[in-house]
């Protein structure tokens, strides 16, 4: 009977290490960690432009981290609404308190991004849970609607050269000039 419970209690720690070790490769190569090394930033917008969980984070053009939530905030001094995405930053990467940030998109409709463009040289770095005001993105609808009035104006403009108005126009319906 006693060997019999000698070897139960080897063949239980054999398995128990071997989920142990199977834990560790399948967490090593998945590159997901209990506690990663790093810190986490805070960034404030008037306008978030559709940046959720999980985006990634760059630092000039290369990836820094991501983002882990972004909430809606009340700013007493301003007295309105504002966006508060909260970040982890890889602990190797250093932003200073002076850099701008930016909601940028990956090609013309791609996935959105938190761009962080280095600030001066010299300027104190970033801490764990500091605060940076972002550069609010501009929403497609104006860039639409710009383009939409830049259209209009140049068919006008359009249509008053072939009408032989102006200079230009004359130039170009009028054989005598």
């Amino acid at each position: 009977m006693n060997d019999s419970v000698a070897f139960e209690f080897k063949v239980g720690t054999f398995i128990l290490i071997g989920i142990g070790l199977l834990f560790f490769v399948v967490f090593s190569i998945g590159d997901i960690y209990f506690a990663k090394p790093g810190y986490h930033i805070k960034f404030i917008f008037n306008f978030a432009g559709g940046i959720g969980p999980s985006a990634p984070v760059r630092l000039a053009g290369v990836g820094a981290g991501h983002v882990e939530g972004i909430r809606l905030i009340y700013d007493e001094k301003d007295k309105c609404t504002k966006a508060e995405a909260y970040a982890w930053i890889q602990d190797n990467v250093h932003i200073e308190n002076d850099a701008v940030v930016t909601i940028n998109t990956l090609g013309l409709l791609g996935e959105k991004y938190l761009e962080i463009y280095p600030g001066t040289s010299g300027k104190p770095f970033l801490k764990d849970n500091d605060t940076i005001v972002g550069k609010d993105p501009v929403p497609m609808e104006k860039i639409t609607d710009n383009l939409a009035k830049l259209s209009d104006s140049v068919t006008t403009i359009v249509q008053r050269l072939e009408a032989g108005e102006g200079t230009i126009g004359r130039l170009l319906v009028n054989d005598k000039v």
